[in-house]
Formats: structure tokens, C-alpha cells, sequence
């Protein structure tokens, strides 16, 4: 008789306990709300290439992958991340580009979803996160941004 899943059992909720502390001590990857000092944090983790159009207010560093994965951050003039787009053949991951904001995207994508089976597009419309996201094989694209970091005199049409 093999006793090693019951033993095995016990340090269940201590390396529960581990990798969650292990999980806050990870280096923050430029995300919403992050600073542009972490933008090329990205830009490594995903092996992409980078161009970086900037305007008075912004810049807008783009990010794409050999995977043909395009993801833009939208960074203010003061060097905080205030949206991030993606598109291309799968989805980027999410809690690398939302950060700080990937609970609050979880928590509003399971109470959109529930009660309604199947796929649909992702909307999600709260006092500190917007975001829209649609897809199906091969064809991901979306747009997330914290409408109270807006630059002045910015829309969220710029974040496209």
C-alpha cells in the first residue's frame, strides 16, 4: 500500500504558504500603473522587438513578439503605464500586463461570465479599470487602461 499522497498531504497548506509569499517577492513586470522603467522588463520576458512613437503627452512603446504578438503600452509623460493593447494569434498573459490590476480583471470576468455560457467578448466597465477583449483561435485583441490615469487631454480612443 502506497502511503506517499497522505504523507505527502500534510505539507499541502505549508507549500501552499511558500509559493504564495514566493509569489510577492517576484520582480513587478511593466504593467498598468507600472512605470516605464519595467517596459523593458516586457519586452525581454516576451523576446520581442520594440518601437517607441511618442506624442507631447505619451509614447507608445510596441512590443512585438516572433509570434507575431503585438502589444503596446501607453506610458504618460510622467513614465506611468496608463493602457495596454494586444493583438495577435493567442492571448498575451494577462497578469504580466495588468499587474497590479489582474485581481479586479479576474473577480469582473467571472461575474460577466456567469450565468452566461459560451464565448463572448469581454467588457469590463469599473471606476478604476477598463477593458475589452475579443477573440477566437489564432485572432486575440484587446485593450485594458485606468481611466484615472488618463494624461490630460487624452481619450480613450488614443489607446487603440
Amino acid at each position: 500500500m502506497n502511503t506517499f499522497p497522505r504523507r505527502g498531504l500534510r505539507y499541502l497548506p505549508l507549500l501552499s504558504t511558500a509559493l504564495v509569499i514566493l509569489g510577492f517577492c517576484l520582480p513587478s513586470m511593466a504593467a498598468l500603473g507600472g512605470d516605464v522603467s519595467s517596459v523593458e522588463t516586457d519586452r525581454a520576458k516576451m523576446k520581442a522587438e520594440i518601437s517607441v512613437t511618442s506624442s507631447n503627452s505619451y509614447a507608445v512603446h510596441e512590443m512585438t513578439t516572433p509570434t507575431r504578438m503585438v502589444v503596446r503600452e501607453y506610458v504618460s509623460a510622467d513614465g506611468r503605464v496608463f493602457g495596454v493593447t494586444w493583438q495577435g494569434p493567442f492571448m498575451p498573459d494577462m497578469k504580466q500586463i495588468l499587474g497590479a490590476y489582474f485581481q479586479q480583471y479576474v473577480a469582473a470576468a467571472q461575474a460577466a461570465k456567469a450565468g452566461r455560457p459560451g464565448r463572448r467578448p469581454l467588457a469590463i466597465q469599473q471606476p478604476g479599470l477598463v477593458m475589452e477583449s475579443t477573440g477566437h483561435m489564432h485572432s486575440f485583441s484587446g485593450r485594458a487602461y485606468d481611466p484615472g490615469l488618463l494624461p490630460s487631454g487624452v481619450t480613450p480612443d488614443a489607446i487603440r
